[in-house]
């Protein structure tokens, strides 16, 4: 066994060690969608004394998590984003209407004296007092700012009921003093001896001073009572708000999803199922085609899943549904690089007869190189938009795509690779060719050297009927219409489920009946009913749930998604700006890496299948969501992924045959990438379909897009990125690309160490 196995070998075991402890004693961090609970999204506004910028955001957010700490929610979390938004995280909440009245109000509180009641001129400000008697109100005297401490008390001894005690700091409290010092000056019963205590602009009670009180005299600090005929309720939130703060700036609710625990529960439970079943059949498939090393990369494949959940786990990373659909997504994807490999290998071993199992296994790793790393850096430039440019639970997808990617590539690259050469240095699995699994050429490469067929004779006629398809996708645009989810549209998304069996005809009169005519109603089966309309408050909502509750029975909400048009606009032109950067992206990236015809021909294909994927939901009538833009951008990683692994080959093939005619290298290049190109999808396929028979309606909808995508992107990477390039390739003047020289020999290049189960070759 060589240096370079050992040390593969021992960091394989160490990295699974560590793995496997982090698994065993660390839990994951889930999402609000999986665990339940509400997140809101909070849009700070500039106001009259205060711009809405970091400084204020940040002073409004440490406001608002006294607030949610004292609701006694668990483990709420509350995080700045971007300039002005703030958002907030409360798991187990699932009626958001307390919580929304309370972290939403700017609690501007404030003290004035009462000039008396009239219209009130100059400086004095009229408002209605707690029994609509209007009230000309002097400058504010005091602020809330100064208020020290607000508890609720039930006062049975005065017959006040529910009322609202204050503590003022120091010089707040001299201020209160001076406050009801003036206003004893006045005669008892008079207007002007009450105080009027304001909460964003009403007042929300104006006491006499009492009479024992002296003039110039005033009351102290803690004596001071909040009284209003409040319920209990509502003198503790009063309590709450007050001694919370004022919040700096006004926020306003633009973004709010609640999620059922059962909802996140079935998710989390159809996953695993899905991931079980999808890693075993995609086992099983590699195994069957490759024999011993398939059951080999089986085998990295288990540790793969092992390393990127322990990742997630260690890094802390919020693991989310799209971010769960997307760890299941990265098991199938990451057979890929062992199937690189072992194509690559199964070539050399054909080539070079007298060559033996390891020394082929060895060109295969080095000549899949180039592929592997730039069909993975083009996945994680996919990854890496969709963490910068996605929202809320598409960010988690990025990260968990990413991490995967990354995993992919450690358990391909050396513990597969560790595995392998183990086996390879086995006189058995060498003896018998029909075991080890590269030592015969395949079926479907078999098949395609009988028949060799010529592709790309007439390249026009490949691109016209790609044209066809995209017609056909765009009167889909056209005709149906793109079905933009609420993400994109603002308005709110609720589902529900009854006790009762419900037909859409009846819940739509019943909620129509409750004042709710432009709801839409639709339903996935007899006791699950969703339904969409535009601007609706929380308060909307429990209205509206009410009303199914009558003719459905018991309801529960299972999910509830409020977005507002401002940032429906934003996500929208986000969705854009994503996909535009993502063309570019790779374009710039292709065109670095290889010719620039070659890089041309790879986006227009990319191009392609996005047009492609988004008139077949038009046509399906599915919507187009953020989970939708998730797995778009993850279409457009592996369309690229499979254009760069042709690409690769067509530029081997011609550096070593310049004079050769480009369209009959490609030709033998799609050759030689096809077995590649069909195990790896067969691999991914596996996965999805699990997904979208197991996965439940919460992944069906992620699950198809990425079937139709990955369909459609192994067909455009070779049969409408490969013409096109061809046609490029007509018209532009630059020459084949170099061969890339051999290594030198002799004492400048080193030594050479002889494979002892090589007769002669080289290593």
């Amino acid at each position: 066994m060589s240096r370079a196995t050992t040390v593969r070998a021992v960091l394989a075991a160490a990295v699974l060690l560590v793995s496997v402890f982090i698994t065993l004693t660390m839990s994951p961090r889930l999402g609000l969608d999986l665990q339940g609970g509400t997140r809101m999204v909070l849009q700070a506004k500039d106001s009259g004394s205060a711009k809405a910028d970091r400084e204020s955001t940040d002073r409004t957010l440490e406001v608002l998590r006294q607030r949610i700490d004292s609701l006694g929610v668990a483990e709420p979390a509350l995080t700045r984003s971007g300039e002005d938004r703030i958002v907030v995280e409360l798991p187990d909440v699932q009626d958001p209407r307390q919580a929304a009245d309370v972290i939403g109000k700017t609690a501007q509180l404030g003290f004035h004296a009462v000039q008396g009641s009239g219209t009130g001129t100059g400086a004095h400000t009229t408002l209605p007092d707690e029994q609509g008697t209007p009230l000309a109100l002097g400058p504010e005297r005091l602020s809330g700012a100064g208020v020290k401490d607000a508890t609720a008390q039930f006062d049975a001894q005065q017959g006040a009921g529910w009322t609202v005690s204050l503590d003022f700091h120091k010089d707040a409290g001299k201020q209160w003093q001076r406050l009801t010092g003036d206003a004893a000056c006045n005669p008892p019963g008079d207007q002007q001896r009450r105080v009027a205590i304001v909460l964003d602009g009403k007042v929300i009670s104006s006491p006499q001073v009492d009479p024992s009180v002296g003039c110039s005299v005033g009351l102290p600090s803690g004596s001071t009572q909040i009284t209003g005929s409040f319920s209990a309720d509502e003198a503790r939130d009063l309590a709450l708000l007050i001694k919370g703060g004022a919040l700096p700036v006004p926020v306003e609710i633009v973004e709010q999803r609640t999620v059922g625990p059962t909802l996140g529960a079935a998710a989390i439970d159809a996953s695993a199922r899905a991931a079980l079943i999808g890693a075993a059949a995609t086992a099983l498939f590699i195994t069957f085609v490759y024999r011993l090393f398939g059951a080999l990369a089986a085998v990295a494949l288990a540790a793969y899943g092992v390393i990127s959940y322990a990742a997630l786990v260690a890094l802390g990373v919020t693991l989310t549904l799209p971010g769960l659909a997307g760890f299941v997504l990265a098991i199938g994807m990451a057979v890929d690089a062992n199937v690189l490999v072992f194509e690559r290998a199964r070539e050399e071993y054909a080539d070079r007869r007298n060559r033996s199992l390891r020394s082929a296994l060895t060109a295969g790793f080095r000549n899949a190189w180039s592929a592997v790393a730039d069909s993975n850096v083009t996945t994680l430039i996919a990854a890496a938009l969709l963490f910068f440019l996605g929202a809320g639970p598409v960010k988690g997808f990025g990260v968990t795509l990413g991490i995967g990617v990354l995993a992919s590539m450690f358990s391909a690259l050396v513990i597969a690779r560790a595995l392998t050469e183990l086996a390879a240095g086995s006189r058995f699995v060498n003896d018998y060719r029909s075991v080890n699994g590269i030592g015969r050429p395949g079926r479907v490469r078999t098949w395609l050297n009988a028949r060799d067929p010529q592709l790309f004779r007439s390249p026009r006629r490949w691109l016209m009927m790609s044209g066809a398809v995209v017609l056909l996708a765009v009167s889909g645009i056209l005709v149906r219409g793109v079905d933009l989810g609420v993400e994109f549209t603002g308005g709110r998304l609720m589902e529900y489920s009854t006790s009762r069996t419900v037909d859409v005809e009846t819940a739509r009169d019943a909620i129509a009946a409750a004042g709710f005519d432009d709801a839409e109603v639709t339903t996935a089966d007899d006791r699950d009913l969703s339904v969409r309309t535009g601007k609706l408050d929380n308060d909307g909502e429990h209205a509206l749930r009410s009303a199914l509750a009558e003719v459905g029975g018991e309801t529960t909400k299972v999910r509830d998604e409020l977005i507002g048009p401002s940032l429906g606009d934003e996500l929208r032109r986000n969705a854009l700006i994503a996909l535009g950067v993502a063309v570019f992206v790779q374009l710039a990236y292709l065109a670095a890496r290889f010719r620039w015809t070659f890089a041309v021909a790879s986006v227009g294909a990319l191009v392609h299948d996005v047009i492609v994927l988004v008139g077949a939901f038009a046509w399906l009538g599915r919507p187009v969501d953020g989970i939708f833009l998730a797995a778009l951008l993850t279409v457009i990683g592996y369309s690229v992924n499979d254009s760069v692994v042709v690409f690769d080959r067509v530029r081997e093939l011609w550096a070593r045959n310049r004079r050769s005619p480009v369209a009959d290298v490609a030709n033998r290049a799609v050759l030689q990438t096809v077995p590649r190109t069909v195990n790896t999808g067969m691999g991914a396929l596996f996965i999805l379909v699990a997904l979208a028979v197991l996965g439940g309606d919460s992944l069906a909808d992620f699950a198809l897009a990425l079937l139709i995508g990955i369909c459609v992107g192994t067909y455009s990477s070779v049969l409408t990125a490969v013409p096109a390039a061809l046609l490029l390739e007509r018209s532009s003047k630059a020459p084949p690309p170099a061969r890339k020289r051999a290594p030198k020999r002799g004492a400048a290049a080193g030594r050479t160490r002889r494979d002892p189960a090589d007769n002669g070759a080289r290593v």
